[in-house]
This record gives structure tokens, sequence and C-alpha cells, in this order.
């Protein structure tokens, strides 16, 4: 069989097993996570009718090019983070574009410097430097965020810091509250302004022990999404001083983010504001609950090396290792659903080296029904299926 041949037998295989697993999830009885956007469009639709109407007048007149109901929004995100103003974006790949090409046009210098990890170096296919210009720089690679000392001795000056918060592909991890105001202080030594891309941010509240608007007050500018964290149907919004929004808003224009009407996603973001914001802390906390159970559920059960990371979740999302290849333990997970309901792993298993897996654990409002004990036994389950397998 040639090379095409066997790379097209092994997409189709993971493919097969990605359809497995979802269809698992849908019918699972028991899962740590049951995010949105996994439902079908009926239960999607359904949802934002029931809470919509709680949430904003429906009998208002709809938005046209980003007026009404999205202008209502972007004050609700200003207010909570405590700034100036917010605009509201399509996707947070162009919030970012938009806001660190500004302010490069007034630092001066189009060098943006940024961990390895963050997210425009991994999954925007080199869009800052492609699209906008912009010269991104790795400060470093660790699987932690830049210190204070990395920033001070980083050798070529930089416009802006951009700091991923938390760093989802290190972790979901984040500084200490500390570390963070030393880094943001070196940044502003260095005379660069400082931006948060908060994707995630409305969950670091209980890491920090600081309200929303303490922790975006740092910066000069921030980013949030309304999907990853709030179950909304997508959309971003940018956050900073007025005169960087309106800025910003112009090139939204030019990029394409003028859309005519928005009113489903932005409905389904005051959704999420309404419903699952207050909710984050509750699943951190019990976040940090299950990862525990984890973690003494693969010791009772003998796996001879399992991790963690990090071992108290800083977020409701953490990273799972274990010694096995991804098919093994991804053909592990979809049979326990399978044959019991119950859905320990709900995402997929990548290579973290060799022998190694690397998953991503999200605890949602499903996840609190789960005790430690719970934990512990679906991971005695779980064990059992990937000792058949390996």
């Amino acid at each position: 069989m040639t090379d095409t041949g066997e790379q097209g037998e092994e997409r189709s295989a993971q493919e097969r097993l990605r359809e497995r697993r979802m269809t698992a999830h849908r019918k699972a009885e028991r899962v740590l996570s049951r995010a949105g956007w996994r439902g079908t469009i009926r239960e999607r639709l359904a949802l934002l009718q029931e809470t919509a109407p709680e949430v904003y007048d429906l009998d208002e007149p709809a938005d046209v090019y980003g007026d009404r109901i999205v202008a209502s929004l972007e004050e609700r995100v200003a207010a909570l983070l405590g700034t100036e103003a917010a605009a509201f974006f399509p996707t947070g790949t162009m919030a970012q574009q938009v806001a660190l090409r500004c302010w490069a046009g007034r630092t001066g210098n189009p060098m943006v410097a940024l961990h390895a990890l963050a997210h425009p170096e991994v999954h925007e296919r080199n869009a800052f430097s492609q699209v906008s210009g912009l010269r991104p720089v790795r400060v470093t690679d660790a699987p932690r965020l830049p210190t204070a000392e990395e920033i001070r001795d980083f050798p070529e000056p930089f416009g802006t810091l951009m700091l991923e918060l938390p760093l989802r592909d290190a972790g979901f991890v984040l500084p200490s509250w500390g570390e963070l105001t030393e880094v943001v202080a070196a940044a502003r030594e260095r005379d660069a302004v400082v931006h948060f891309d908060g994707a995630r941010l409305w969950e670091a509240t209980v890491h920090f022990d600081r309200s929303l608007d303490e922790i975006a007050g740092l910066a000069d500018s921030v980013y949030v999404s309304f999907y990853k964290s709030l179950d909304g149907f997508g959309g971003a919004a940018l956050a900073g001083p007025k005169t960087l929004v309106e800025e910003a808003k112009t090139w939204r224009h030019r990029y394409g983010g003028m859309i005519f009407q928005q009113f489903p996603t932005v409905l389904s973001a005051f959704a999420g504001l309404e419903r699952e914001l207050p909710r984050l802390p509750d699943y951190v906390r019990h976040a940090r609950v299950v990862a525990a159970a984890l973690r003494e559920g693969f010791t009772e059960a003998g796996v001879p090396w399992a991790r963690v990371n990090p071992e108290e979740p800083h977020t409701h999302e953490f990273q799972v290792w274990l010694p096995y290849d991804p098919e093994v333990v991804a053909e592990a997970a979809v049979r326990q659903a399978e044959e019991t309901g119950t859905l320990l792993f709900c995402n997929g298993w990548q290579p973290g080296g060799p022998g190694l897996a690397v998953t991503e654990v999200t605890v949602r409002s499903a996840g609190l029904e789960w005790t430690a004990a719970d934990v512990r036994a679906a991971v005695a389950d779980f064990v059992t299926r990937l000792s058949e397998k390996a």
C-alpha cells in the first residue's frame, strides 16, 4: 500500500473514532461537560428561545451593522471589564489582529512579544505576519507564562506584550497575581503596551481571587470570547480605551467584520453572561475535586505514570497525560461510553511524545453531579478497558 493510501486509511479511522465519540457523547447519561456546541441545531435554538426573553427585550428592532443589541452587548462587556469601551467582533482571531495592529501603529513598533504556545502562534496559520504585517517574537516556550525577568532581558525591543490568560496549550495555566503584576510592570518599563488574550478570562477570577475589572485593569486592552466559556454561538469583544476601540471598529470594517445582522449570536452571548458567567467559579472549584479524584483513581488502578496538569487546575479546564498511544486511550474512552453510558473523557487524545497521550478535561454543570467517588469508579472502569487494548 502506498504512503498516501496508508495516510488515507489512518485519517478515515480517526474520523470514524471521532464520529463514535460524538455519538457516544450525545447518548451518554453521565459526562463531565455537556457543551452547547455539541448539541443539535434544534437544541441550540430551543435553549436560546428559553433564555433570550430573560436577557433582552425581543420586541426591540434587530441590529443593523452593529447598532442596537450589538451596542448594548458592547456596553455590558465594557462595564464588566471596567474599560471605557468595547467592540463586538465575529471572531477572536480578527479582534486580536485588529487590536495589535492598532497598537503597532501607536507605538511605531510592529513586534509583538508572546509565548511560543500562544493561540496566534499555534492555531492561526501565521495570521499576524501574513495578514497584519506584525512580527511575532517568542519570549519563552516553557509550559508557563513568561516571567518578569524574561520580559526585561528579552534582547529585542517590542511594542506590545500579548499574554494569553489562561495559556491553553500549556494546560490552561495562569501565573500568580503577583507574577502577573510583575510581568506587566516589566513590559511597561520597556515602554511596551500590554494586551490580554482573555478568550477564557471569565474563569480566571477564582485563581487570582480578583474581580474581572481588577484583572482586565492591568492591561491596555483585553479580548474575550463568548463561546469558549460562556457557551455562546460565537463572537468576541475587544475592550480598552475609547480611542483604541473606535479605531478598531474602523479596522473591523476593513477586515470584513461589519456584518449586517448578528442578533442571534449576540443574544447567545447575553444568555451566556446571564447563565454561565455566575456558574464559572463553581465549575473551577469542582474541577479541582475532579482532578484530585482522577489522580487518585489512576494511582489506585496501578497506572504506572499518569499526570493531571496542573495538579490543582487554575480554571475549570486542565490536561490529563497517560502512558499509552493516543488511539489506545481514545478507543477505551469511547467503548466505556458505548457500554456503560459514562463518558469520562469527552475530548480527543493527541500524542504528547512517544507512548504518551494527552487530552483536555472540562468541568461544566453536568460535572457538578459527580462526586470524587464517582470519578474514581469511572477511572477504575476506564483502566480495565485500557488493559484490554494495551
